[in-house]
């Protein structure tokens, strides 16, 4: 299978602060992830955003729990 012809969006949200487990208070993006971003394949940026859903979904369960 061919790689996407369409580059795959950065969530960037343009607030770039990080907490203290390195992760962007904006898009949850480690700074290794945002640091490698531009040179990442579309399958790789592809697989940062389920770690982004991962770590949201993580964060809602500790707010209701």
């Amino acid at each position: 299978m061919t790689e996407q012809s369409t580059p795959v969006r950065s969530p960037c949200t343009g607030v770039c602060a990080l907490d203290e487990q390195d992760l962007c208070i904006a898009c949850r993006r480690s700074g290794m992830e945002i640091a490698e971003w531009g040179v990442m394949s579309n399958a790789q940026k592809l697989g940062v955003y389920g770690l982004i859903r991962e770590r949201e979904l993580a964060d809602q369960k500790k707010r209701s729990g």
